[in-house]
């Protein structure tokens, strides 16, 4: 049957507010965000005026700032979202740094039916995005979980923001989970996904949230619960390459635990060593901690 792709003006918003109060759903819209004072507030503003004072599609806006040293918190305050730091959320089952922490740690502050993540650092980009995630879950009950996907111009060319996606994940896909292999951008930042679902999931505190809810959700629902949306261009600011190898150590950790394969992880973490000049290495230590879902604690 394949993994259901649109495109994000295949929907009327008339006809989604349709379709939301139909169904009785409410839309809380989710931001991570570390350090991202210099655009998280564009991403509120825009948002909240086009679909919360403009229209009522979408119910709250609530920013989690995972351990920033910026002004994230006051920015995002002051555009108009609820902002929680990511440690002060249920402080009773500790903290971890990452980005899942911090979509994980959401789902005990935030109310939807119906979740949508974007990414803090978007630079060119619209609103649009947001009901374009949302046309599948409000139209295909058979769908838990959209991905976006987008063209990424840049200097260095269309694939200069996919550097992870093209040399790590497509080929964990190609080789591990062959039946994702249909996703234009299995790591975009940009998601939706029922509440009810992304709860009964294992997440991993960093960056491989978006692979480990994408291999769970095809293999206990197949491809039909999976559909993409073209949601036209985004860009974002980038990582160094040698950052992006925490991003890849943890994305091939959470897709080795997947197939029952051990790695070299010691007390949650792996030691990743970086060769910047001669032989001595810096050593960077990458967590690889995984949450149980939600569920068991709301």
């Amino acid at each position: 049957m394949g993994i259901h792709a649109a495109h994000w003006d295949d929907w009327a918003l008339d006809a989604l507010l349709a379709a939301k109060s139909h169904a009785g759903a409410t839309v809380s819209l989710v931001v991570p965000a570390r350090n991202e004072a210099g655009t998280v507030g564009a991403v509120v503003a825009r948002v909240r005026q086009a679909l919360m004072q403009t229209v009522d599609l979408v119910d709250e806006i609530v920013v989690i700032d995972s351990d920033s040293v910026d002004g994230t918190f006051d920015v995002a305050t002051e555009a108009g979202a609820r902002v929680h730091r990511s440690a002060e959320i249920r402080p009773d089952l500790g903290s971890h740094p990452g980005k899942g922490e911090a979509m994980w740690k959401s789902l005990f502050v935030t109310s939807g039916d119906l979740v949508v993540f974007m990414d803090a650092d978007l630079l060119d980009w619209d609103t649009h995005f947001v009901p374009g995630l949302l046309g599948p879950l409000l139209t295909r009950p058979e769908v838990q979980l959209v991905k976006g996907f987008y063209a990424r111009p840049g200097a260095g060319g269309p694939l200069e923001g996919g550097r992870v996606t093209e040399l790590v994940a497509r080929p964990l896909i190609a080789l591990l989970f062959p039946e994702l292999a249909g996703l234009v951008q299995p790591l975009a930042g940009e998601w939706a996904v029922r509440r009810s679902w992304f709860a009964s999931l294992t997440v991993p505190t960093g960056y491989a949230v978006e692979l480990a809810a994408l291999v769970e959700t095809v293999r206990r629902a197949g491809q039909p619960a999976l559909a993409q949306v073209d949601l036209g261009t985004r860009a974002h600011q980038h990582q160094t390459l040698l950052d992006l190898g925490a991003m890849a150590t943890q994305i091939l950790a959470a897709a080795l635990a997947r197939v029952d394969v051990d790695t070299a992880s010691t007390d949650g973490a792996v030691v990743l060593r970086q060769f910047r000049e001669g032989l001595d290495p810096t050593r960077h230590v990458v967590p690889v901690v995984e949450r149980e879902p939600a569920e068991r604690f709301l």
